[in-house]
């Protein structure tokens, strides 16, 4: 009985640095510069979407092996395959065919992806000048794409030889798209200066 309390203890003690540091010092910040009255109403990250598209690649199953190897090193996850819904004949598509990766991560191991994502994998980027601060939409999602998957340290030279791109969807519940973009602010995401 005792064993399975140390070993329930041991699971549940472990909280990722950047979860710890939302919920003791952003979310209070976030709240006072915000002007919200409400806990509930301070913008949050719920889930980050990781997804890989192999249009180009939908019949080469060594890209396709690459990039799942890929998403399993940076994520911890198993990716699922995304399926053609349509038959498009423009881009030589039938309906059926596996077009993609994708895959989506909640709680420790969001925090952990866009920790390394923030702190690790974009200062490794060549000419790196912020993210896009237009790359968010109306319900105050942000997306940021990687042209090559060689900047995550997880990653062997052999793994990253057949080269990929890939995108990352930050899903936040906000009010507003200014409130998403002062969350991000506070997690340290690297936008880029606007000119005036």
């Amino acid at each position: 009985m005792a064993e399975k309390t140390v070993q329930k203890a041991a699971k549940t003690s472990y909280v990722a640095r950047m979860k710890a540091a939302y919920n003791d010092t952003y979310a209070p910040e976030l709240q006072k510069e915000l002007g919200l009255s409400n806990p509930h109403q301070v913008p949050r990250l719920e889930k980050i979407v990781v997804n890989i598209g192999l249009g180009r690649a939908k019949d080469d199953k060594k890209v396709i092996e690459t990039a799942k190897n890929t998403l399993r090193k940076i994520t911890g996850q198993e990716p699922v395959e995304t399926i053609a819904k349509n038959s498009i004949a423009g881009f030589k598509l039938r309906e059926g065919n596996m077009i993609g990766l994708k895959l989506t991560l909640r709680g420790e191991r969001m925090y952990e992806f866009m920790d390394r994502l923030i702190s690790i994998v974009l200062p490794r980027l060549r000419d790196f000048h912020g993210v896009s601060a237009k790359a968010f939409d109306k319900q105050g999602n942000f997306s940021i794409g990687l042209t090559d998957q060689s900047v995550f340290p997880e990653l062997t030279f052999e793994e990253t030889t057949t080269a990929h791109g890939l995108q990352a969807v930050f899903v936040i519940k906000a009010q507003e798209q200014a409130h998403a973009k002062a969350l991000l602010t506070k997690f340290g995401m690297p936008f880029e200066k606007e000119n005036k």
